[in-house]
């Protein structure tokens, strides 16, 4: 097997459907860990994700000619399918997606709680709310927060992406970031441990 090479998405592209395996595999490469990323931003559900990837990238085996460059990037292209998949799944699944605070914490042998595992928990306890506050967003304004500021696109490539002009992009972001902080608010606000 050859060693992989670089080349602009149309090269690869065009490689991949002359049959060339190593092509698919950098396209891969490049644009997995990002549709991943926005899909469990989205959902809160890594299997979903891991779904939403896998099917963003047999559509692209499937279909590769129905990418038209003329119409935006791969990147774009890719991402408009990840975003279909996302919001069909989102769909099916309405409000049975858990949130996952990325593991769980132990305490010492002792039993006594050091500085550095109660700053660890207090860091962890804000992802979560985080996530929870993200999650809770309407998936138009969850998409915005997770292109612009969790995946860090620009305003340009999020509008490529989610099909829609800058200015809408700002707004959608203006507006979700306003609804993030007063959900974060009303979390911060509420006790930790309701009931227990």
């Amino acid at each position: 097997m050859r060693p992989y090479t670089a080349g602009s998405d149309d090269d690869l592209l065009r490689r991949m459907q002359n049959g060339d395996e190593e092509a698919f595999a950098m396209i891969y490469h490049r644009y997995q860990g990002g549709i991943y990323r926005f899909a469990l931003h989205m959902t809160g559900n890594p299997a979903m994700a891991e779904e939403v990837t896998q099917e963003v990238f047999m559509a692209l085996i499937g279909q590769p000619d129905r990418f038209d460059s003329l119409k935006g990037s791969l990147q774009a292209f890719l991402f408009g399918i990840g975003r279909n998949h996302t919001l069909r799944c989102l769909e099916r699944e309405r409000g049975l997606m858990p949130l996952d605070a990325g593991g769980e914490w132990q305490t010492h042998a002792t039993g006594e709680a050091s500085l550095e595992l109660l700053d660890d928990l207090a860091r962890r306890e804000s992802v979560a709310r985080l996530r929870e506050a993200v999650k809770s967003l309407p998936p138009i304004y969850r998409e915005v927060i997770a292109l612009c500021d969790l995946e860090e696109k620009s305003y340009a490539e999020a509008a490529q992406m989610l099909a829609c002009a800058v200015g809408t992009i700002r707004s959608r972001l203006h507006r979700a970031r306003g609804l993030l902080l007063a959900k974060l608010e009303a979390l911060y606000r509420a006790p930790a441990n309701q009931g227990g």
